[in-house]
């Protein structure tokens, strides 16, 4: 190794073995917590404590990346002014793709879920939370790209989801193509690139959601 380079340092792990049995409840329970979560698309306005939002992107700040370069921006909006702006521009962006861009494989796929380019939750969740990739830093000077950002960003936004449903709270993830309009409305810098924006709160009274089932676990796994 250079000679330049950090010495790696170490401390001991800190893991809790669990028995057996408890290993096989707390499996059962994630699943069935995870389960249970869908994606909602009515929103109700009532107020989402800002506690649960800050320890949801806590949460998601635990996830392992790449090189652990941690590449990961999440700008949360609570401004109604901000908020109407990204739908306006969303939506913009969305009546290009559903009506100019999308192929009539990929309208038909989207059709069971009842979705257009209007994007009124965009408005009404108390909160959106837009996660940014970081593409690369500066050190004394020089650019250095983050490494495996893509996957880095990827689970998180993962543990992000998975954290907000276990508070209590429902989530979007809508992903309009471009998505260069919340670098612009956020004012983020060139180096951050939107990867996903997640309305939350809770669902509106008599909220619905798409009939459309998960694949069964024997077409997900394959053992060799």
């Amino acid at each position: 190794m250079n000679k330049d380079f950090p010495e790696p340092k170490f401390i001991d792990l800190n893991f809790h073995q669990v028995e057996e049995c408890e290993q096989f409840s707390r499996a059962e329970a994630f699943f069935e917590l995870l389960n249970s979560r869908r994606t909602v698309r009515e929103y109700s306005t009532k107020d989402v404590p800002f506690e649960l939002i800050k320890t949801a992107i806590q949460t998601a700040g635990t996830a392992p990346s790449g090189a652990n370069m941690q590449p990961w921006r999440f700008v949360v909006v609570a401004d109604a002014e901000i908020k109407r702006q990204i739908r306006e521009a969303a939506e913009k962006e969305e009546f290009e793709s559903y009506h100019h861009r999308m192929s009539e494989k990929w309208l038909r796929r989207l059709a069971p879920l009842g979705t257009d380019e209007h994007k009124p939750f965009l408005e009404i969740a108390p909160y959106l939370i837009v996660v940014f990739r970081i593409t690369s830093i500066v050190e004394e000077g020089e650019t250095e790209p983050t490494y495996y950002s893509q996957e880095s960003v990827g689970i998180a936004v993962g543990m992000l989801l998975a954290a907000l449903h276990n508070a209590g709270l429902a989530t979007l993830t809508h992903t309009p193509s471009p998505m260069k309009f919340l670098q612009e409305i956020l004012g983020r810098p060139k180096n951050e690139v939107p990867f996903v924006l997640i309305p939350v709160g809770y669902p509106a009274e008599n909220a619905k959601i798409p009939d459309i089932k998960r694949k069964p676990l024997d077409e997900i796994m394959e053992v060799i």
